[in-house]
């Protein structure tokens, strides 16, 4: 997250712990970026998702509260377990808890979300005698 936290010491544990809760059992990497997107918040995302270390496995979730804007990219790795449309309802979800003023709810609720959708669901095997 930027300089000039908009979040105090407690809410930005909440948000890391978020982020590892998503990542664990996924093998991905999750990061936040809350601030100014301009005026191409898509660009803007994918810039800073190319600057992480790891971007191959990397999910960058940017929200621009101001700028009413939030993006989800993924790297190529990412890609493989998170769709388009896992990535479109964790931004809806986020949308809806921002919309109603709570931006730390909603990074929490759509990163648990996102981790959710990027862990493989389990194959569970019978044997039939």
């Amino acid at each position: 997250m930027p300089g000039g936290e908009p979040f105090s010491a407690d809410q930005r544990r909440t948000i890391d712990q978020a982020r590892e809760q998503a990542g664990s059992g996924g093998g991905l990497d999750f990061h936040v970026y809350v601030g100014p997107a301009g005026d191409d918040p898509r660009a803007t995302a994918q810039r800073l998702h190319g600057e992480l270390p790891v971007s191959p496995r990397c999910v960058l979730v940017l929200v621009d509260p101001p700028g009413h804007a939030v993006e989800v990219v993924t790297g190529p790795e990412a890609r493989r377990v998170l769709s388009d449309s896992a990535c479109g309802l964790a931004v809806l979800s986020m949308q809806t808890a921002f919309a109603a003023g709570d931006l730390v709810g909603g990074l929490v609720h759509g990163l648990h979300q996102l981790g959710d959708a990027a862990r493989r669901p389990e194959t569970l095997h019978t044997d039939k005698a």
